[in-house]
């Protein structure tokens, strides 16, 4: 009995390895996958990535893997770094949060400032992190092609 893991991951390796289409078709998809997968939407990531991957005439089922980028085990860092950086480009100091012990009073107060600078930060981190998998996956394809 083969045990859930070793399918999933083998399915996963699979869907990756036998897309047909040109490297940058693939690139794309991927890359606008990873891009979405940054944002705080719980549980909208994967359909944002199809759309935008559908749009911009990218892969679609890569699109939809770029976005376990994040995922239970990266939820937490990934969101507290595009935090940081929203926050870096804000000029928002972060001492005016208090990160250890969010209040929910406090939180509401700082809504606006706390959710422009998490979706700054996603937008930045996304950016870079699309930009370096699909350079990363645009030379996989192109060796791929070559042999």
């Amino acid at each position: 009995m083969r045990s859930k893991r070793d399918i999933s991951f083998k399915k996963i390796l699979s869907l990756f390895r036998h897309q047909n289409g040109s490297p940058f078709f693939n690139a794309k998809g991927l890359a606008i996958g990873v891009f979405s997968g940054c944002f705080p939407f719980f549980g909208f990531q994967t359909l944002l990535g199809i759309f935008f991957a559908k749009l911009a005439k990218g892969n679609i089922v890569l699109a939809a893997i770029g976005t376990w980028i994040s995922n239970p085990f990266t939820y937490i860092p990934l969101y507290y770094l595009n935090y940081k950086v929203g926050s870096f480009f804000l000029n928002n100091s972060s001492n005016n949060l208090n990160e250890k012990s969010f209040v929910i009073h406090d939180l509401w107060k700082q809504g606006r400032t706390f959710s422009l600078s998490l979706l700054l930060g996603s937008s930045c981190v996304g950016f870079l992190l699309a930009l370096i998998c699909g350079c990363i996956v645009f030379f996989i394809y192109k060796i791929k092609i070559k042999r």
